[in-house]
């Protein structure tokens, strides 16, 4: 899951430094990641990954470091086979 948020955030994040440089609890924001990138990395995990992201993690938490992408994407996996 790690290397496919990195794939995405590296394809859609637009972000000025190397996702490869980018230890998973950095700050994302911090490292160049706008609002429209976080939306169209969002619409890329949800493709990549078939879930869809409920309202309530629709936050800036969610998409702060690629472990806050993993844990949300986590728990939307396992909320959805829990259905």
């Amino acid at each position: 899951m790690n290397e496919t948020i990195r794939e995405l955030l590296a394809r859609v994040g637009g972000l000025p430094v190397a996702v490869t440089e980018l230890e998973d609890a950095a700050d994302l924001y911090a490292a160049g990641l706008s609002s429209f990138a976080s939306v169209q990395l969002m619409l890329a995990i949800e493709e990549a990954f078939d879930i869809e992201f409920p309202d309530s993690l629709l936050n800036r938490k969610s998409f702060a470091s690629i472990s806050a992408i993993e844990q949300t994407v986590a728990q939307i996996v396992k909320a959805r086979e829990a259905a």
